[in-house]
């Protein structure tokens, strides 16, 4: 295994899985890639003039990697950590990051039923497409 990738959103579930993803690259002495996926948002008035820069949804990306670091604290002792802030969708960014010889590791939001099939969610792309592993870590309100 060459490394332990987990993807964050600054959520609750997301900081569950990167406290496990941190205890697994710790066990297999294998680096720890946070990724962290951001876009600009689509703005759906029209705004003559109006655009909108990247630069601070990128500076907001960068606080929520380090927001979330900083959360798991201790869980991180021992283990070198590799930030990747990309610009993109979720899925992509994370399947761009794993190859074969990796681990993902995600956060599960606990959506189901029929509204869970509409919407589809990153950890069940991730499941279905990712090239390694795939660990999806339930929060304790999962069902």
């Amino acid at each position: 295994m060459t490394a332990v990738i987990v993807g964050i959103d600054g959520s609750d579930p997301s900081i569950d899985a990167l406290c496990f993803a941190a205890t697994e690259a710790r066990l297999r002495q294998v680096p720890l890639r946070v990724v962290h996926a951001w876009m600009v948002p689509v703005v759906g008035l029209p705004m003559d003039g109006a655009v909108l820069t990247p630069e601070p949804f990128e500076r907001q990306a960068r606080r929520t990697v380090e927001s979330a670091l900083t959360a798991v604290g201790g869980e991180l002792v021992g283990v070198e950590v590799e930030r990747v802030v990309e610009i993109g969708g979720a899925v992509t960014v994370l399947l761009e990051q794993a190859s074969k010889d990796d681990l993902v590791v995600v956060g599960s939001r606990g959506r189901g039923g029929f509204v869970g099939l509409l919407l589809g969610s990153v950890s069940q792309q991730v499941v279905l497409h990712a090239p390694c592993p795939v660990v999806v870590v339930r929060g304790p309100g999962d069902v």
